[in-house]
C-alpha cells in the first residue's frame, strides 16, 4: 500500500505558507481522486483511497514539520508498506525556483528538517520524494520567517499549477515508476 505524505505544520496560522505546500498537494490529489482526508490516525490526518489503480493512504502528519518522521514511521509500520518503493514524501524546497518540482528516488535532507527527521526514523534516505520549489530565501531574511511566510499572488498561482503537476507526478510514480516521473516532471517550467 502506498503512503503519500505531504509535509507541513498543523494549525490555521500555517495555512498557505511555503512550508505547508506538501499539505496543499495532498489536498489537491485528494480532491482529484475523491478521497476524504479527515481521519486522525498515526499522528496524521489521513484518507484511504485508490490512486492510479493502487490502494493509497494520503497523509498530512500532525507532528509539526521537524518531527514528521514519527508519523511517517507509524504509517509505514501499521500498513506494512515498503518504505523504499511505496512511500512518497512531498516537501518544500528553497533550492528550487517557485513553481518548479523535482522527483527524486533518494537523497539527503538538503537541510530540510522534516526530511531529516524522516531519514532518522527510517534509517535510510532511499524513499521517493516530490520536492516543491518555493524559491530561495531573500538576502537578509531569517529562514524560518521565510518558509513560514505566505506566497505573493503571482507565486500562489505558480504554486497552484505546481501542485497540479505534482499530483500528476505522483500518479505517474505509482503507475510507471519514479524514473518515468523524473524524466517527465524534472524539466524546468517557464
Amino acid at each position: 500500500m502506498y503512503i503519500i505524505a505531504g509535509l507541513g505544520n498543523p494549525g490555521r496560522e500555517y495555512l498557505n505558507t511555503r512550508h505547508n505546500i506538501g499539505f496543499d498537494v495532498i489536498d489537491r490529489l485528494a480532491e482529484q481522486e475523491d478521497i476524504d482526508v479527515l481521519e486522525l490516525k498515526h499522528r496524521a490526518v489521513i484518507g484511504k483511497g485508490v490512486v492510479a489503480g493502487q490502494k493509497c493512504i494520503l497523509a498530512k502528519p500532525q507532528t509539526f514539520m521537524n518531527l514528521s518522521g514519527e508519523s511517517v514511521r507509524a504509517l509505514i509500520d501499521y500498513y506494512k508498506s515498503d518504505d523504499r518503493s511505496e512511500l512518497i514524501v512531498i516537501s518544500d524546497d528553497i533550492s528550487l525556483d517557485v513553481g518548479q518540482i523535482r522527483v527524486r528516488r533518494k537523497g539527503s535532507a538538503g537541510g530540510h528538517n522534516g526530511l531529516k527527521n524522516i531519514i532518522a526514523h527510517l534509517g535510510h534516505d532511499g524513499f521517493i520524494r516530490v520536492k516543491m520549489g518555493v524559491g530561495e530565501k531573500p538576502k537578509g531574511w531569517d529562514l524560518v520567517d521565510y518558509v513560514l511566510g505566505r506566497f505573493s499572488a503571482p507565486e500562489r498561482e505558480a504554486m497552484d499549477r505546481a501542485a497540479e503537476r505534482a499530483a500528476d507526478a505522483i500518479r505517474m510514480i505509482i503507475a510507471q515508476g519514479a524514473d518515468a516521473a523524473m524524466n517527465e516532471f524534472n524539466r524546468k517550467v517557464q
